[in-house]
């Protein structure tokens, strides 16, 4: 009688313990994870501040911006999402403050076209692009054909931007896209040309300079 007691008490004891566990709180059972490293995000709130202040600064000169190449860098330096992060975060305020006024569809289109910048930015840094920077110098050859891929990787991606995101401006008022092309050239091709000197001399230095600056006190990645 007294075994059969002690087994109930047991059980009993343990479907308790059981029912507890079950209804603890989970977010106390394991230590909080963070997303991102604080450093990470400091850089994403500062890149983005140069962004909307330098977009607002030249606002007066269509399609042609420091924004572009900042996205790039932010997905080179700190992976796909964040330089996700920083293009869809950028235009979502300037895109939405603008004097040349507001479209939904549209700021669509440019928070998606942007993001190429970032997620290309990623696979230019995991594919190797630039791991050489730190131990060539401005005079050696290889250090210009760094820029000059660099350039070239920023014309194709904003002919890709431009593209996308003029098609869908001409198809929402129910135009041809063919339109879109024959429209937007003359802005397109400023816009690429632009985008081209700005990755060529631009990419390396800050990159380099990012760097130094992510890297100091020891953290070897944010």
């Amino acid at each position: 009688m007294l075994n059969k007691l002690a087994f109930i008490e047991r059980d009993k004891a343990y479907i308790l313990d059981g029912l507890s566990n079950h209804n603890s709180d989970p977010m106390r059972a394991e230590p909080s994870r963070q997303l991102f490293s604080t450093r990470t995000l400091s850089l994403i709130v500062t890149i983005v501040a140069i962004n909307l202040s330098s977009n607002y600064a030249m606002i007066g000169i269509p399609n042609i911006k420091f924004m572009d190449l900042f996205v790039f860098i932010s997905g080179y330096l700190m992976g796909a999402i964040p330089g996700i992060m920083v293009g869809i975060l950028t235009w979502l305020v300037y895109g939405t403050l603008n004097p040349y006024g507001f479209n939904l569809v549209i700021l669509g289109a440019t928070c998606l076209g942007e993001s190429i910048y970032g997620l290309v930015g990623w696979l230019s840094a995991k594919f190797g692009l630039g791991s050489n920077l730190p131990s060539i110098k401005l005079d050696d050859e290889a250090f210009w054909w760094t820029n000059l891929k660099f350039g070239i990787i920023g014309f194709f991606l904003t002919f890709i931007y431009d593209l996308f995101t003029n098609i869908v401006s001409v198809v929402i008022v129910g135009l041809p896209p063919i339109m879109a092309i024959i429209q937007g050239a003359p802005f397109a091709l400023a816009h690429e040309i632009s985008n081209f000197f700005f990755f060529f001399f631009g990419c390396s230095i800050l990159v380099t300079s990012i760097k130094k600056i992510m890297f100091e006190g020891g953290e070897r990645k944010i």
